[in-house]
């Protein structure tokens, strides 16, 4: 039984790496849509009420956030890195830093998957106010990217359906491991005795 839940705890340590990277990189492609669109649109970055095409504001609207959406996606990578530095993906036995560190990758990945999720649907609000015919217009006169597509908000649902399910992974991985480690104590006291 150990054997299986050696093999198990260090997939869940990968996909946990997997899964940091992956918010990462989707931090990197949010924008795409929006800067291809919308960048060109704003005439004049210093009014951005002086712009071709109504509501693509969004496109400004979404950089405090992208940073921090790009700060958190490197922070994931970084908490799933601790539980191989804490070798909890080979440990046969669980200490108190391994806990620790499996809390903070769970609780980070949860904080940011809520986060992130209120976030996006909010810009992907303000993404279907733009004007999609003057955004049209505009493609059409200066030879831009048009595109009515969500897909870059949209797909967050994976994104962080991933993350989720591999923050429950982890949880369920440490439950296993103490169900052993209890199991193998009582076994070597009963060997004592």
């Amino acid at each position: 039984m150990y054997k299986k839940q050696m093999s198990f705890q260090k997939l869940v340590c990968y996909l946990a790496l997997a899964a940091g990277l992956i918010v990462f990189i989707y931090s990197l492609g949010i924008m795409t849509d929006l800067y291809d669109c919308l960048y060109s649109t704003m005439l004049d970055p210093s009014d951005l009420t002086y712009t071709t095409v109504p509501g693509s504001i969004v496109y400004y609207n979404m950089q405090g956030f992208n940073r921090t959406f790009l700060v958190t996606g490197v922070w994931l990578i970084l908490a799933a890195c601790l539980l191989f530095i804490t070798q909890t993906s080979n440990r046969r036995r669980y200490y108190i830093g391994n806990y620790v560190v499996i809390a903070i990758f769970v609780i980070s990945m949860l904080a940011v998957a809520i986060w992130s999720h209120f976030q996006i649907q909010y810009y992907r609000a303000q993404w279907l106010n733009v004007d999609f015919e003057a955004l049209m217009r505009h493609a059409t006169l200066f030879k831009q990217k048009y595109t009515e597509s969500t897909f870059w908000f949209d797909i967050h649902y994976l994104v962080f359906g991933f993350g989720v399910i591999e923050a429950g992974l982890l949880v369920f991985n440490t439950v296993w491991k103490v169900k052993l480690m209890k199991g193998e104590k009582a076994l070597i006291q009963g060997g004592r005795s």
